[in-house]
């Protein structure tokens, strides 16, 4: 006897995550309907079946749940008892969270059905009161027109203005360092001989690069004859 319930026990625990695996990809197939670019006014055959199968799927596992609990309440096995009965509690919270799952979808999906049906009605009155209405029609156009010029000025004066700020800004560090360079020309022309330390330098620089310049011809020439 208590072979024979271990058995059934193990089948309905099979058939109970079958359906759970079931559930998840229709939930990834209903969730499809709620895409604004693609809903469409009222539910479609295909959206109408996939909702049926998952209220259909909930159904039957909670008849499985139900079974598996009666299962559970006959078992003589106390140490089996406890770990099934961790097991039956973990399918009903999963159950439970597929409901909840199930209402989010319905109710995401109808929200979507009806922002997509109100733009769609506003469009539909708009463009009715222009063919009414062409004057009106032009006008509007006019306007529309008339602010996105607005905005290209907009969007000019404000390149404009950086570009004034940037240069502006070029200026003032021009200045800077021109002032700085003479504070230490002023300042180097006050210390006695440092404008014949920086005359030294400069020719001591010269007459390196004349030995530098002479060195490198020489290796030329020899390079040359040698080839």
């Amino acid at each position: 006897m208590s072979t024979q319930a271990g058995t059934g026990w193990a089948q309905l625990r099979q058939q109970a995550r079958s359906l759970e695996t079931q559930t998840e990809a229709l939930f990834h197939t209903y969730s499809q309907f709620s895409t604004p670019s693609t809903i469409s006014p009222t539910p479609t055959d295909e959206e109408k079946k996939t909702e049926a199968q998952l209220e259909d799927i909930l159904e039957r596992r909670e008849a499985l749940t139900s079974r598996l609990s009666l299962l559970l309440s006959s078992s003589s096995d106390l140490t089996a008892s406890a770990l099934k009965q961790n097991n039956l509690s973990r399918h009903r919270e999963i159950l439970l969270d597929h409901r909840r799952e199930l209402a989010r979808l319905r109710a995401s999906i109808a929200t979507a059905r009806d922002r997509a049906n109100l733009l769609s009605t506003v469009r539909s009155d708009i463009s009715a009161y222009r063919s009414a209405n062409p004057e009106a029609a032009e006008a509007d156009y006019m306007l529309d027109e008339r602010r996105r010029i607005d905005n290209s000025h907009s969007i000019a004066d404000s390149v404009l203005s950086q570009a004034y700020a940037v240069n502006e800004n070029f200026g003032v560090q021009r200045e800077t360092l021109a002032s700085i360079n003479r504070r230490i020309v002023g300042a180097a022309s006050q210390v006695p001989g440092i404008n014949g330390l920086m005359a030294r330098i400069g020719a001591k620089k010269r007459r390196d690069g004349v030995i530098l310049g002479g060195f490198i011809a020489f290796l030329v020439l020899v390079l040359f004859f040698w080839g």
